[in-house]
């Protein structure tokens, strides 16, 4: 038993000295920021003013209990979220392999054999001289085999960057949640100008069918020409063009929604608010776009994908020095597999061995190579996420600024062309203009109302795409 605890003692004092292995890895340190340390002042005036997204959950950033119903429904359906899900779980069974190597394997083995011997010589006669044997051997015990030494950081470094793509993949699946709350609120909007532009169209259509009967009538009459009459069925017609391009939009809308969504409603829905009124969101501070590196999950996972490749990069370097191993067993080895257990059949063993590749024609030079390549690869990915991300950012900043100016001067425009068609028509029954005014200022009304949809439309999911863009806020698991 003295050798015994002599042999645990050495296996401590080893485990201590690999646990403590020097790395070979880079030190991982964030490349310098990609982008300016502030957005324009042009378009922000106070980057501390109003709430972090980070902090704002997307149910209370939200104003349309339909829209919360909705969204939540994608988050539990959405088959392309199922797929990024079920990749963490294949992420972290793969980082469970790759950390198991750090421990030795302890394996309980049970034998058994039996070997035979014939005749030592045969005779002049053929007869055999000398007898046969048959031998038994039983042996019970545990052992570990092949246990790597990590005196140099390769399995340390193989186990880092399987954690880092573990953790690289948590973040991805985040930056697809995100993505998929604004896709869905987009396809809503959308489906919500749609629906609103065909309310418009649908009116704009009837109103045009009584002002060509009344000038059906007026023609009959002898009091106008033919010429108005065409004009108003001009008028007529592009409205009913307008009105079923609007239907194929709306149905394109819905069927984009039913997809991102996933499944069928099984409850009814809130009433939609107008769209109008979608653009009562919570006032986001932009802060700075060094803030962007703590809080888009794209730009965290492009982080770890770099920590990853400088991991490699030390596993890389370790297989330039020698691969020592370590294996051991101890047990009860016997003839009889009655008296197998006792301390007069105890037997084991245990011992180092030690690998270093001498000639392997450039093979560890090559995969040194291909390791310290990704990490360029990724610094360059890592940076290009900053700055796309710093661009998204600046956009949206400026469509929050800009597209606020845009729905005001465009609702004022609405107001002026609809007095003017008001005008129009009453100047037209008192026979001081002609039906050509009529026809072009009820037009111009009709393309004034539609773009006001359109530029609101545009506008609130201008804000979803800023909430997105500074991180947005934490998600509910599924």
């Amino acid at each position: 038993m003295a050798r015994l605890s002599n042999f645990t003692v050495a296996s401590l004092a080893i485990a201590a000295m690999f646990l403590n292995a020097c790395s070979l890895a880079p030190r991982h340190v964030r490349p310098e920021l990609p982008a300016p340390e502030r957005y324009a002042d042009s378009y922000v005036d106070d980057p501390a003013t109003g709430a972090r997204a980070l902090e704002l959950g997307w149910r209370d950033f939200f104003a349309d209990p339909r829209l919360d119903a909705l969204i939540a429904t994608a988050l539990q359906n959405n088959r392309d979220l199922a797929i990024a899900v079920a990749q963490i779980e294949e992420a972290r069974g793969l980082y469970r392999i790759q950390r198991s190597e750090l421990l030795p394997t302890l394996a309980i083995n049970a034998e058994g054999t039996r070997n035979g011997t014939g005749p030592a010589a045969i005779g002049p006669a053929g007869a055999p001289i000398g007898t046969s044997q048959t031998l038994d051997r039983y042996f019970l015990g545990a052992g570990i085999a092949a246990f790597e030494l990590d005196f140099w950081g390769r399995v340390r470094n193989l186990s880092r960057a399987a954690r880092a793509d573990y953790l690289a993949t948590v973040e991805a699946a985040r930056a697809f949640q995100l993505s998929l709350i604004r896709d869905v609120a987009s396809a809503y909007f959308a489906s919500l100008e749609a629906r609103e532009r065909l309310e418009l169209a649908e009116a704009t259509v009837e109103s045009r069918r009584e002002g060509l009967r009344i000038a059906k009538k007026r023609l009959d009459a002898g009091v106008t020409s033919a010429l108005d009459f065409r004009q108003a069925e001009t008028l007529l017609t592009q409205a009913e063009t307008e009105l079923a391009a609007l239907r194929f939009s709306k149905a394109q809308n819905e069927n984009l929604l039913a997809t991102l969504i996933g499944s069928a409603m099984t409850s009814p829905l809130p009433e939609p608010l107008p769209l109008a009124e979608q653009a009562r969101l919570e006032t986001l501070a932009a802060g700075v776009p060094s803030d962007l590196l703590e809080s888009r999950p794209d730009i965290l996972a492009a982080e770890q994908r770099l920590r990853g490749a400088r991991a490699n990069i030390g596993a890389a370097r370790a297989a330039f020095f020698p691969s020592i191993t370590l294996t051991g067993s101890y047990g009860y080895a016997s003839t009889e597999l009655d008296a197998l257990v006792g301390n007069d059949r105890r037997t084991w063993s245990y011992g180092p061995s030690i690998s270093l590749p001498i000639f392997d024609f450039g093979a560890r030079r090559g995969n040194l190579t291909v390791a310290e390549a990704r990490q360029n690869i990724a610094v360059a990915d890592y940076e290009r996420t900053i700055q796309t991300s710093f661009q998204e950012v600046s956009d949206a900043l400026a469509g929050r600024k800009f597209l606020a100016e845009q729905v005001n001067a465009q609702e004022r425009a609405a107001r002026a062309q609809r007095q003017l068609a008001e005008l129009a028509r009453r100047r037209y029954n008192e026979g001081v203009v002609g039906y050509i005014e009529v026809l072009d200022a009820e037009r111009n009304l009709f393309s004034a109302e539609q773009a006001l949809l359109q530029v609101r439309r545009a506008e609130v999911s201008n804000l979803v795409t800023l909430y997105i863009a500074l991180g947005g806020g934490q998600i509910e698991t599924r």
